[in-house]
């Protein structure tokens, strides 16, 4: 495999058939297959959103999608953050937290996110602070976090 990695922001409208196919095939894999959650993955905020893609050569092995304010959150949120399993522990899912929020839009609200709470250490690491309680989202316990750079 091409050890070549590239990460790239993609309005919605914009990816290709195949693109999305394997944005959705990832998620599918990561969180309804691994994670064993049974969800709906397609909430009708993809299409107002841009997705952030992580690919090691041509494979696609994390993404994730930047969602405008006032669909998830007051403000803006990253949300659907995942990694294939085979290309975890590289560092793959700080990059693309970086890229992610350097493509935030500014917004009077802040950045938030709902994280897995066993990703909290992962998140703090970023600059994200916890500013709720852990509570259970479909199985998973999840804490709602705030950037704070």
């Amino acid at each position: 495999m091409n050890s070549e990695i590239t990460i790239d922001v993609v309005p919605f409208a914009e990816l290709s058939v195949q693109q999305l196919y394997a944005v959705l095939r990832l998620r599918s894999e990561v969180f309804v297959v691994e994670q064993q959650c049974i969800y709906q993955d397609l909430d009708n905020k993809d299409p107002h959103s841009s997705h952030v893609l992580v690919y090691q050569g041509s494979d696609l092995v994390g993404c994730a999608r930047i969602v405008p304010p006032g669909l998830s959150y007051p403000g803006p949120s990253i949300g659907r953050v995942c990694i294939a399993s085979s290309a975890r522990r590289q560092g793959f899912a700080a990059r693309l937290m970086r890229v992610a929020i350097e493509h935030v839009p500014t917004a009077s609200a802040p950045l938030e996110i709902g994280a897995q709470v066993y990703l909290q250490t992962f998140y703090q690491s970023l600059g994200f602070t916890p500013s709720s309680q852990p509570y259970d989202e479909d199985g998973i316990m999840h804490i709602d976090m705030v950037y704070q750079p």
